[in-house]
């Protein structure tokens, strides 16, 4: 009999059907017992009524992997409706150690380094599966919206030569007895293809060796990156950003329901155009409404970000903010300035609910202008630059990008309070397994 899924029972009603699965619990009612088998797309109620059936199951322990053969039945009183009537049972894999804690109950009871320390076993209760499908909506969402948008997928090296992307640490590893560092991002590489394609995105891991230990900063995450050509000006990124998420939260609505359901998630406000504050009036607004004057600041702190994340929500009925216009001493030296004003860059911030999500703006795309910015940055051997100069060398048109950090997206999205929880399997200071 082939198997099939606990949510194509209800197809079934009256049929003898052959489910495959955890033993997620045995509820014994006396003469009455009944046990919750899960699959990958959710639970089914099995009536185990008999002393033979029940004798099938004596000593199994939580998470034995089982196929069931049985009767579907409507019943009103089960969750969903149906259930399965006299189940014939077959142990595929037992278990013989007890869970380092429950995963039959609504919630994972267990503190976060207990629950990552067994993450292999903690993964499989519903609402982190649920999270983690939903995480792997967003990436789907994000290639969905940008293949619509004419653009090309790639994958850069993750092994790259020389650490020049920004002042963020890297982690130096020996390759074949060269020195050589793992990608903080792609984002030499992008720029790059979009003299090949003009417009591409990269959804892939990018270290960095920043000794952060707060809620939300990991050492290894998913960036969700893309690269646009003629462009004129970093508001073209922002429009396309925009898009993009709110592609990314349509797919989610439209495909995710019942995650979105287990998890009492609830969609973002996101408007057409997403409201934007340039960076110094922002700092107005902190010292005229909240009385800290961080004028002068070359970023926002974590606070700010949250104050202005409040005030877009009661001004503009918004979840996202812009802020626009970062000092160019804040942003790398591949950024565009704002020709009105050099002083600051034609670059972006978006505020996800009062964190930072995702920085990005306009490039420099003359190969005079990277070499006289190189120069003010203090590069006087411009030989790491080697290979990325040479696009600009020949030919490359106004562009600009961004990054989204997939993690953070999801613990703003999910109202979590560390990323960790979002994170499938976390490095950060003190983790390297599982």
């Amino acid at each position: 009999m082939q198997r099939i899924y606990t949510t194509e029972t209800g197809a079934h009603v009256g049929e003898r059907v052959r489910l495959s699965g955890w033993l997620h619990a045995l509820r014994r009612m006396g003469g009455i017992n009944f046990l919750v088998l899960r699959d990958v797309r959710g639970t089914m109620q099995v009536v185990v009524d008999t002393a033979q059936a029940l004798a099938g199951l004596e000593g199994l322990l939580p998470e034995t992997v089982l196929a069931v053969e049985g009767l579907v039945a409507a019943e009103p009183q089960a969750p969903g409706g149906i259930e399965i009537h006299a189940p014939v049972f077959e142990v595929l894999s037992p278990v013989s150690d007890a869970l380092p804690f429950p995963l039959n109950k609504p919630e994972v009871k267990a503190g976060l380094p207990v629950f990552l320390d067994h993450a292999t076993i903690g993964l499989r209760h519903p609402a982190k599966r649920a999270l983690f499908r939903l995480s792997a909506g967003v990436m789907a969402g994000f290639r969905a919206t940008l293949n619509g948008f004419g653009f090309t997928e790639i994958q850069t090296p993750k092994l790259v030569a020389s650490a020049t992307e920004s002042g963020a640490n890297v982690f130096g590893v020996d390759y074949f007895g060269q020195r050589a560092y793992l990608a903080q991002s792609p984002q030499f590489y992008k720029q790059i293809m979009v003299g090949v394609f003009e417009r591409v995105f990269e959804v892939g891991p990018v270290f960095r060796a920043e000794p952060h230990d707060t809620i939300r900063h990991i050492n290894e995450y998913v960036s969700l990156d893309f690269e646009m050509g003629f462009i004129r000006d970093h508001r073209d990124v922002m429009a396309m950003l925009t898009a993009v998420i709110r592609g990314i939260l349509g797919h989610l609505e439209s495909a995710y329901a019942p995650e979105l359901g287990l998890l009492r998630v609830t969609l973002p406000s996101a408007p057409p155009e997403f409201p934007m504050i340039y960076f110094p009036d922002a700092q107005q607004l902190i010292l005229d409404r909240w009385g800290e004057d961080c004028r002068g600041e070359p970023d926002l702190a974590p606070q700010h970000e949250r104050w202005l994340g409040a005030w877009a929500k009661e001004q503009y009925g918004s979840d996202f903010l812009f802020v626009v216009g970062y000092p160019m001493p804040k942003r790398p030296f591949y950024t565009h300035p704002n020709p009105a004003d050099p002083r600051y860059s034609n670059s972006f911030d978006l505020l996800f609910r009062g964190t930072e999500l995702v920085t990005g703006g306009q490039r420099l795309h003359l190969y005079q202008d990277y070499l006289d910015a190189a120069a003010a940055r203090g590069y006087t051997d411009l030989t790491p630059f080697a290979t990325y100069f040479e696009a600009f060398q020949h030919g490359m048109p106004p562009h600009g990008g961004c990054a989204i950090g997939l993690e953070r997206f999801m613990m703003q999205l999910l109202g979590l309070d560390n990323i960790r929880l979002a994170t499938l399997f976390p490095r950060d200071l003190n983790r390297l397994a599982p």
